[in-house]
């Protein structure tokens, strides 16, 4: 009698979720030699943290225990054409920064990381600035000799 050519029934395989080709399950997208990716809320808060030590090294009694806090946005607009982008409170020694306007009102002649970063900076600067009663540009002289 001849041999079918009907194979026989293989056992079912688990079903595993994105094997694609047989490869296998996907792996992560960065691997593992590479940073993990970054959001823009992580970018915010750690330009916001390195300018604010920069500051607090610069000026220890004056912002030895100031608090910088950073919130997405302020609860109120102080006018039709105008949004806060910090808020100084004296009395409980904090500085607040809020996120949306500073990241999307700001208006970059150039979208990348470096140019994200100098508004964010310029705004701490500022908040800074206003915080101490000084000019933005008095805080760190020796910065900005250069200009």
């Amino acid at each position: 009698m001849p041999r079918s050519r009907r194979r026989q029934a293989e056992p079912a395989r688990p079903v595993t979720r994105r094997n694609r080709h047989g490869r296998g399950v996907r792996g992560p997208v960065t691997g593992p030699h590479l940073p993990l990716l970054q959001g823009r809320i992580d970018f915010f808060e750690m330009s916001v943290a390195s300018c604010a030590d920069y500051l607090k090294g610069l000026w220890p009694q004056e912002l030895g225990d100031v608090r910088f806090e950073i919130a997405s946005a302020p609860a109120g607009a102080l006018g039709p054409d105008e949004v806060e982008r910090w808020a100084v409170d004296h009395a409980r020694r904090r500085i607040t920064l809020f996120r949306v306007p500073i990241e999307r009102l700001s208006k970059l002649h150039r979208n990348d990381d470096v140019h994200r970063r100098l508004v964010i900076e310029n705004c701490v600067f500022r908040a800074v600035a206003e915080y101490l009663g000084k000019d933005p540009w008095e805080l760190a002289p020796e910065r900005y000799r250069h200009f």
